[in-house]
């Protein structure tokens, strides 16, 4: 199987509504590896590996994240994985 990696930075009300344990909880339920943090501007950085298929419903949920969430913009970039991430990680 080909790892595939995307690279997702959501801005909003993003910091402080749960978005990292949902996110974290909903990516190891499906089997996805890779790292979610806070950013200093109040953004949240994401980085996915898994199949691509499983990374493109993963990707929606990025775009709207929990109830308390409220994603205001997106980008998304597709990546070549430099490691393999084996579990989902809340980076601090």
């Amino acid at each position: 199987m080909a790892v595939s990696q995307v690279r997702i930075f959501v801005y909003g009300r993003v910091q402080g509504v749960g978005y990292r344990h949902s996110l974290s909880r909903t990516a190891t339920e499906h089997g996805v590896g890779g790292w979610v943090r806070n950013r200093p501007d109040g953004s949240v950085e994401i980085l996915l590996q898994g199949k691509r298929e499983v990374l493109e419903k993963m990707i929606q949920w990025c775009k709207k994240g929990p109830s308390f969430a409220m994603v205001s913009d997106h980008e998304i970039s597709w990546e070549d994985p430099e490691r393999i991430y084996g579990t989902f990680d809340i980076v601090f």
